[in-house]
């Protein structure tokens, strides 16, 4: 099957064209099973920027030059394939791809990807010119078949890694006769193609913790990626307090403070970002005492400060 239409011709060095939405633009509902804040966030935007430079719908820097989509992404690779890709609004399949592998892109046995840079992908013909394209499905997950008729919210896939990619998650794409359509902002004073349900949900954030918890030793970006493991116990050699935060900015004040069950400070991890952050781990912690740990409960608090206001902040607890 002839599958270049799933492709665009220019997937990140083109700067995109933008339609305005006529009368009869789909409503769309919000295409992943998780909980934006709980086990997704958005990583990127549409790049609504003419020519050089990045700029999002909002007026920030969570995008990157030509990027023609939204980026749903899951927590982990451990949650990825739990998580259903939804259909944005009714429609008929009009092209699909399966059987690309979840490999990132920068692992040494990511296969070539040319020509398939959405990796495994459905898209939906909703009529009137208008489509939706989903991108990055995990192989063996596609549910639909080419010419099948689906309703909004009908699983059609799941999370993936396939194509071109570092991270789990489902790249959408909307277009109308062609063309690039930014769903949050598909034309100058025109309000967004997100039903209210959804709209509540992508509520438009500076960036977010994508995953915080606790570990007995040092944390790594991998193991946060493949799902970390249970809590430490009281047994623990150590206590570390971690977060990975996505889409931080240069400039950037971020700590992150662990205290004992008497309130004291235990340990705490400072730094301020020399550049813009697709995600960044941060963590402080501490080995155990030659006493063991105390009982009771241990918390954390990680914060961004941008220009002197806080613009990121979560709260997290162990009891022991």
């Amino acid at each position: 099957m002839d599958l270049r239409a799933l492709v665009i011709a220019a997937w990140a060095t083109c700067v995109p064209a933008f339609a305005a939405p006529p009368t009869g633009a789909p409503v769309l509902s919000f295409p992943l099973a998780c909980t934006i804040g709980s086990n997704c966030e958005i990583q990127h935007y549409v790049d609504d920027q003419p020519g050089p430079g990045v700029r999002d719908y909002h007026g920030g820097r969570r995008s990157y030059e030509g990027h023609n989509g939204v980026d749903l992404r899951v927590a982990d690779m451990a949650t990825a394939g739990k998580v259903a890709v939804l259909a944005a609004a009714p429609g008929r399949v009009a092209r699909l791809r399966d059987g690309v592998a979840d490999v990132s892109i920068r692992a040494q046995a990511a296969p070539a990807i040319n020509g398939k840079e959405c990796g495994n992908g459905v898209v939906i013909d909703h009529g009137g010119g208008w489509e939706t394209q989903y991108c990055h499905l995990a192989r063996g997950s596609v549910r639909v078949k080419m010419g099948d008729v689906v309703k909004a919210g009908q699983p059609i896939a799941r999370v993936g890694l396939s194509g071109q990619t570092e991270f789990a998650h489902m790249h959408i794409t909307v277009r109308h006769g062609g063309v690039i359509v930014d769903p949050f902002a598909p034309a100058p004073g025109a309000p967004p193609m997100w039903d209210a349900a959804s709209l509540r949900q992508l509520a438009y954030k500076p960036g977010a913790v994508l995953n915080a918890g606790f570990a007995a030793g040092p944390v790594t970006l991998e193991a946060v990626e493949a799902g970390m493991g249970p809590p430490p116990g009281r047994d623990a050699p150590g206590l570390v307090a971690y977060a990975r935060a996505i889409e931080l900015e240069g400039g950037d004040e971020i700590a992150i403070v662990l205290k004992g069950p008497d309130g004291g400070v235990l340990a705490e991890n400072r730094q301020t970002l020399e550049r813009d952050k697709a995600q960044h781990l941060l963590f402080a912690g501490r080995k155990r005492p030659p006493a063991g740990w105390p009982p009771g409960r241990y918390r954390a608090s990680y914060l961004v400060r941008r220009a002197g206001k806080v613009v990121v902040a979560r709260n997290f607890e162990l009891t022991l």
